[in-house]
């Protein structure tokens, strides 16, 4: 199969100079003072939520006649991926992405998509996210922030350097950690955490820093992490999301039309990037095991012992998030 860069630039540019066309009346670069947002991002510029975050920059741009312009900065290039979230909310920039559960020393809701085995496919992803987002748009505003979008990974599977069959296989590995829910993951596995950003990752598995993980299909193809690793288990553990943030002060300086065009591009944004990771989900699988991994399932030991652990984090993470967390979870158990 192809590599998926060319049709996905050609479909989010497609969309950007669709929404182009749909310019309001009236609306120049003298409806309001030009402005320059950058916005910086954690991932490959080849990587899809990069690429989607581009085609939203763009449209946003091209709709607003340059009155406000997004100039987007993947790969850490201007600010690193643990210190976005910071950044915007202190108004350093205006506007960024992060992967939300990474967050969750600032508020336990923003872990919940990594709550293992508690939402595994995407339409389980999806419903999880309409039921967490009231919340996560509250908290959010609560730290100065407004939430535009978010778009999630493919379903989480487990990287390591040999053959896992149980957990007691993972015992003693160096597991790679981007949050503190698989930081706790790896403690209770009795492998040893080391938290490791993406732009990281080649290095630490070459030194041998790192040694598994758990991450999406999309990670380890960016990253040809074939070089190091031999094995891939498709455990389906969660769809972790990134989010794109707005500083509201810089938010609510803006003009409301402009205001309006962001909101909407937004909203096509979240749609395409979802359809792109579903889209991606079975083709960086296929590229993983094209070049060298072994790509499998589970084995009924390891998948039971995954999901004993993934309800007892779930019980933790809802006393954690208090009211807040139990009332997210009744509205996700409750949707049909």
């Amino acid at each position: 199969m192809s590599h998926p860069t060319t049709s996905r630039r050609t479909l989010f540019r497609t969309a950007a100079l669709g929404a182009a066309l749909t310019l309001p009346l009236g609306l120049s670069a003298g409806a309001a003072q030009a402005e320059t947002w950058d916005m910086p991002m954690a991932y490959a510029a080849s990587n899809y939520h990069s690429e989607n975050n581009a085609a939203f920059a763009a449209a946003v741009t091209e709709r607003t006649d340059g009155a406000l312009e997004i100039k987007t900065h993947p790969g850490g290039s201007l600010v690193p991926g643990g210190e976005i979230f910071g950044a915007v909310r202190r108004g350093i920039a205006p506007i960024g992405e992060r992967l939300m559960s990474a967050l969750g020393n600032e508020h336990p809701i923003f872990e919940i998509d990594a709550v293992p085995f508690l939402a595994t496919s995407f339409e389980e992803s999806r419903k999880l996210y309409e039921a967490s987002k009231a919340a996560t748009e509250d908290v959010l505003a609560e730290k100065g922030l407004k939430l535009l979008y978010a778009v999630p990974w493919p379903p989480q599977g487990l990287y390591a350097i040999h053959e896992i069959n149980s957990i007691e296989d993972m015992e003693g590995l160096k597991f790679r950690a981007y949050n503190a829910a698989t930081s706790q993951l790896a403690e209770m596995m009795g492998a040893i955490p080391t938290k490791i950003e993406t732009a990281e990752l080649s290095q630490a598995f070459a030194t041998g820093v790192a040694e598994s993980m758990i991450s999406s299909g999309s990670t380890g193809y960016d990253r040809k992490i074939w070089e190091f690793v031999d094995y891939w288990y498709d455990v389906q553990a969660w769809l972790p999301k990134n989010m794109v943030i707005v500083n509201l002060d810089a938010w609510n300086a803006l003009d409301p039309q402009i205001q309006g065009i962001v909101v909407e591009e937004a909203a096509k944004a979240e749609e395409a990037g979802w359809a792109e990771a579903q889209r991606l989900a079975d083709w960086y699988k296929e590229q993983l095991a094209a070049n060298g991994m072994t790509v499998a399932p589970p084995s009924d030991e390891l998948k039971a012992g995954f999901q004993e652990l993934g309800a007892q984090m779930t019980a933790e993470w809802t006393e954690r998030a208090g009211d807040m967390g139990q009332a997210v979870l009744e509205a996700y158990e409750g949707m049909e």
